[in-house]
């Protein structure tokens, strides 16, 4: 500290003597936090300031210098130090309010608060409404979102867990299986008191205890050409989770038809690899893989082993990018192609462009008439009898 540096002594005030003056004086209420903290909830009355911007803003707000003000944030802390700019511009008379809109809601005292989510959501998301890249608009794009899972095992366990409990309005399961005490290993959804259950309802009873939000709609059945294209259309995002590569280009080719994006990992032993994959503005699961590889360079996990937290890492991963798809945030996966090997604990990224020759994406590949909607080719003769992914 230099000698001439002038230290400011700020005066605290609790929120229920902060409450008396507003409602008692012409005491002026600052708020000095963000946008979108502000839009969550605030005190009736506050004038809204950003931190940034108090030095530049204050003296519109408040012309008289004189005049009493007082200072509100979230928590005590930024309105401390917006009280000190204050008085070193010549505010004569400013408070900061003790513990912010935090402790002023915790004494009951009135707020005015987003009325697009209840009490109860307010304080579920709140660690997601704090941040300026979600706000509650983006809490309530999570809510109204609807996300189809196909597979609720190792994948689908720990993707839908997350998806839960960050509050996407209608999750579906897709799920022919029931739960068996080798799942438990690495399907964290499931539990020893479900074993012989099937998975669907096994995850929707989880899902449910975690987040009375989520809409959870079962489909206990395998998705084949007569019924993919009813159960995708009503779903705005597919996580591909699946088991098999028959599944996994009718899915391509359906969810291409529907310009429904697919966000797709799968896992085997210590190794893992994601995308997603945006009908015409990136590639397709054709153009990476145009044949399935024999079965023999891609023996199942049944057949190979698999590490547990690999299901967790990937599809974490997976539900990471169905969160930026929903909010219209960060960088997804589109042509891109990420590959994790669990040993040495690295990271390794693929360009992946579109395939000119691909027949489903491609530049020369033929719209599908309605009345060809529901064709597909005989995909297990495609892939050869091969099962295991």
């Amino acid at each position: 500290m230099t000698p001439d540096t002038e230290v400011f002594v700020v005066q605290e005030i609790t929120p229920n003597e902060a409450y008396e003056e507003l409602q008692s004086s012409d005491a002026i209420l600052i708020d000095t936090r963000e946008p979108y903290e502000y839009v969550e909830s605030h005190i009736d009355g506050a004038n809204l300031i950003p931190p940034a911007m108090v030095a530049d803003n204050i003296a519109e707000k408040v012309p008289d210098k004189s005049a009493r003000v007082l200072v509100s944030c979230r928590s005590g802390v930024r309105s401390v130090t917006a009280a000190e700019v204050m008085m070193s511009m010549g505010y004569e008379d400013v408070a900061s309010v003790a513990g912010g809109i935090l402790e002023w809601q915790e004494q009951g005292l009135p707020v005015i608060t987003s009325s697009a989510l209840t009490a109860e959501q307010r304080d579920r998301y709140s660690r997601h409404t704090l941040l300026p890249e979600v706000g509650v608009d983006g809490q309530v794009k999570l809510l109204e979102a609807k996300v189809l899972l196909l597979g609720a095992g190792g994948l689908g366990a720990p993707t839908a867990l997350y998806l839960a409990a960050a509050g996407i309005g209608k999750i579906g399961l897709v799920d022919d299986d029931i739960v068996d005490s080798s799942n438990l290993q690495r399907q964290v959804i499931h539990k020893t008191s479900t074993v012989g259950q099937s998975k669907t309802s096994s995850a929707r009873e989880a899902i449910e205890s975690l987040n009375p939000d989520v809409e959870v709609v079962e489909y206990n059945f395998r998705l084949d050409a007569g019924n993919i294209l009813d159960v995708i259309g009503e779903y705005d995002i597919i996580v591909d989770g699946a088991d098999n590569f028959p599944t996994r280009y009718l899915l391509n080719d359906a969810s291409v038809r529907l310009k429904k994006p697919v966000v797709s990992a799968s896992i085997l032993s210590f190794d893992g690899q994601i995308s997603t994959f945006m009908p015409y503005e990136g590639p397709c699961y054709r153009c990476l893989y145009p044949t399935p590889p024999p079965p023999e360079l891609a023996p199942s996990c049944s057949e190979n082993g698999v590490l547990g937290v690999m299901a967790g890492v990937m599809g974490l991963l997976q539900a990471n990018e169905v969160m930026k798809l929903v909010l219209g945030i960060g960088e997804p996966l589109i042509g891109r192609l990420l590959l994790y090997e669990a040993l040495g604990t690295r990271f390794t990224e693929l360009k992946v462009r579109r395939d000119p020759a691909c027949p489903i994406c491609g530049p020369g590949a033929a719209d599908v008439a309605e009345s060809e909607m529901g064709q597909f080719p005989d995909y297990d003769a495609f892939c050869g009898g091969h099962v295991g992914s």
